[in-house]
């Protein structure tokens, strides 16, 4: 019998459809990936933002993850938002229990206007007890000026910026350039064990729709490292994904804010 490559997202839930978990399960479906779930906030939001936020118990996140890894199991997990300590200790000590091969982390910290979207001690003890788990972080421009403490506005700041970016306590961290604003942007993975930086340049596409493009990234990573590729590989085969949902989308409209990619531009349109 054939098997699966598995891939469980933890994150929360986004009632428009373009970020969250259902970004995530278009994503690692579109990539070829069994997708489980195990969410942990329930937000109503749409193209023009965030109504309402519910995080769900502790109780009851920790029983959707083993309900899925205890059954199922996963070659690959997806972290997505994690509003409180609580949350993520217990989402820590939960996967302690299971031989997963790979966490990729997406650390969903601020919004788009600058504002904080977890707890100031959560980022600490996100830092501190869930970094060093993940085989890779993927935090984008506002995130990065949390963790090194540097303001970022231009490519070369940040370049300037990765040496504190190796000293968070992760293995590997990508940094994404979408939200530069310049024609051609360069995304940067750093090996902080082996000290090695892998560049990924491509042009910046002028659209209005990358809603959920940093869920739908780290997801379609997570995915290909399911398929045992090499990081490095696995990150080139995920932004050529992405690029492609990106370029495709730009010809759509859908609500009327930020509309979300393609996830499915390969199959239809």
């Amino acid at each position: 019998m054939k098997t699966y490559k598995r891939v469980l997202s933890i994150a929360g839930s986004d009632s428009g459809g373009g970020a969250g978990i259902q970004a995530d399960l278009k994503s690692i479906s579109a990539c070829g990936c069994f997708a489980m779930t195990a969410i942990t906030a329930v937000t109503a939001q749409n193209t023009l933002g965030v109504k309402a936020i519910e995080p769900l118990p502790v109780q009851v996140i920790e029983a959707q993850i083993r309900a899925c890894l205890d059954d199922i199991g996963a070659d690959t997990v997806k972290i997505g938002m994690l509003h409180s300590v609580e949350v993520i200790q217990t989402i820590t000590r939960v996967l302690a229990d299971y031989p997963i091969k790979h966490i990729v982390v997406d650390p969903v910290m601020v919004a788009t206007s600058g504002d904080l979207l977890v707890q100031k001690e959560a980022i600490i003890v996100l830092q501190k007890e869930l970094f060093p788990l993940a085989t890779l972080i993927t935090p984008n421009i506002y995130e990065i000026e949390i963790l090194s403490g540097k303001k970022i506005q231009t490519q070369e700041d940040l370049y300037l910026a990765i040496p504190a970016l190796k000293k968070v306590g992760a293995r590997n961290v990508l940094l994404k350039a979408g939200h530069l604003e310049c024609e051609e942007i360069t995304d940067v993975l750093i090996d902080c064990t082996n000290d090695q930086e892998y560049r990924y340049p491509s042009k910046k596409i002028d659209t209005p729709n990358t809603h959920g493009t940093g869920c739908s990234l780290s997801s379609a990573i997570a995915a290909y490292l399911a398929h045992d590729l090499p990081l490095e590989q696995a990150v080139a085969a995920a932004l050529q994904y992405l690029h492609g949902a990106i370029e495709t989308a730009a010809e759509y409209r859908i609500g009327h804010g930020h509309g979300a990619i393609h996830h499915f531009y390969q199959w239809w349109e």
